[in-house]
């Protein structure tokens, strides 16, 4: 189409379930502007009247909001049969692009958006507004790393009576950024949105959701029954300040969240003033290279390889430092990125490695026992990368069975170099005189020959 009402169209940038919007022209103030158009239909239906009344919602909600993080909205218009919403076009991208583990944002600028989006909610509720699907998607980023809340089609009027409310529909937001309450069907407040928000922020933080599940049923009863991992659990490198800020903001009691935005704020600044505020995403694609070219990881798909970046620790060792110690208890392992290490039992040398080589990986496998039966000594600096087991069991089921063939591959190889050893020190092997085994005796010292038949 050429124009929506007097918006001039210049192209679609989405479309969803619902509606679509254009980037449009503005001619009377010449200027660019997104514009969502929902088409209602004809035939009256139930959902026709649903999605009208959203709209209508939206437009009414929307235009009350005043405030720089929140998209701003110029027009409504409603016709018979579709209606359309003018609003301030955001050059920039949504939250929804940096929650795959390899596209995380760096920390300082995380606590950073969420910041402002809890100033934002907290200048909604004072206007009697609840967002109520507060997720990735609905928060857009512009050129200036500002961030905006957009689409209140869902929001809830606390001004009005809710008994005679023709805007109220229950049961609506994401399912995964829900609260509990929104979930019961219980009335809500501000809290439902930080606690969407914390969601979000532990999304943004970690790669992944707290509550993760296979169907929707499992889902929901694990938002309301269960306790989320902690963060620091998930990825090593945060913070342990983040994570009573987390917990509070993913609080099942209403009592224990925070009680409004501006809360959340003022302890999500003492945590970012602690932060450099530098950008380490520099030094995250480093690690990242160097990891790539090492051999142990050539089967591994680049997101699986970020996703170990996310568990795993860098660490300076000097010499002459035990990295794994016999007798203890653990199931760390890691890779050998710079220098070499002296594996020992019993303090006799059972081997050298250099870099590439995995450490540790016996105790990891072993389903039975944490026991570390040998020694690993640097022989020099050495650049160690410590994968977190822990981390690592939280983590998605494909990196979980890349991570244990690959540790597997390498013990087969190594239980083969073993075997080549051995085998050069021992008696010289019986030849054969044929390459089948149909019938046979097997001699065993002090005893008689056994007989071998195939079956």
């Amino acid at each position: 189409m050429d124009s929506i009402g007097k918006y001039q169209v210049i192209k679609v940038l989405g479309k969803g379930a619902t509606a679509t919007v254009y980037l449009c022209r503005d001619p009377d103030e010449n200027r660019e502007v997104a514009v969502k158009l929902i088409d209602f239909g004809i035939d009256g239906s139930a959902m026709s009247r649903r999605m009208r009344k959203l709209f209508q919602n939206e437009g009414m909600v929307s235009r009350r909001m005043n405030h720089p993080n929140i998209v701003r909205v110029y027009d409504a218009v409603v016709e018979d049969d579709r209606a359309y919403l003018a609003m301030e076009y955001i050059k920039g991208y949504s939250l929804e692009d940096c929650i795959r583990i390899d596209k995380l944002l760096p920390m300082h600028r995380v606590i950073g958006i969420i910041f402002k989006c809890c100033m934002a909610l907290d200048n909604a509720f004072r206007h009697g507004i609840v967002h109520r699907d507060i997720k990735p998607a609905n928060i857009l980023v512009d050129e200036n790393d500002e961030p905006k809340i957009a689409d209140f089609g869902l929001a809830l009027n606390l001004s009005k009576d809710i008994d005679h409310d023709s805007t109220f529909i229950m049961g609506v937001g994401s399912p995964a950024y829900m609260s509990p309450e929104q979930i019961k069907g219980y009335q809500l407040n501000q809290k439902t949105d930080l606690y969407s928000l914390g969601v979000v922020l532990f999304q943004l933080l970690t790669g992944r959701l707290p509550f993760r599940a296979n169907n929707q049923a499992t889902l929901i009863y694990r938002i309301i029954n269960t306790d989320a991992p902690k963060i620091t659990a998930l990825n090593p490198n945060l913070p342990e300040a983040l994570e009573p800020i987390i917990r509070k903001a993913l609080e099942k009691d209403l009592y224990s969240r925070y009680r409004n935005g501006a809360e959340f704020a003022k302890d999500l600044s003492t945590v970012r003033f602690q932060i450099l505020a530098e950008d380490d995403s520099a030094l995250d694609n480093k690690h990242f290279e160097i990891l790539r070219k090492l051999e142990f990881f050539t089967e591994f798909e680049n997101i699986e390889l970020w996703e170990v970046l996310r568990v795993t620790v860098w660490r300076d060792i000097a010499p002459k430092v035990a990295i794994i110690r016999e007798g203890q208890r653990n199931k760390m392992f890691g890779i050998i990125v710079a220098g070499h290490v002296e594996v020992s039992i019993d303090g006799k040398v059972l081997c050298r490695l250099g870099p590439g080589e995995v450490v540790g990986e016996v105790a990891y496998l072993d389903p039975a026992s944490d026991l570390r039966h040998a020694t690993v000594t640097s022989l020099e600096p050495v650049l160690f990368a410590e994968i977190n087991a822990s981390a690592l069991s939280l983590s998605s089921e494909e990196l979980m069975e890349r991570m244990r063939n690959a540790l597997l591959g390498r013990l087969v190889k190594r239980l083969r170099e073993v075997n080549s050893l051995v085998a050069a020190q021992g008696l010289p092997a019986v030849v054969a005189e044929d390459g089948s085994l149909s019938s046979g005796r097997l001699a065993r010292p002090g005893g008689a020959d056994l007989e071998l038949t195939s079956t």
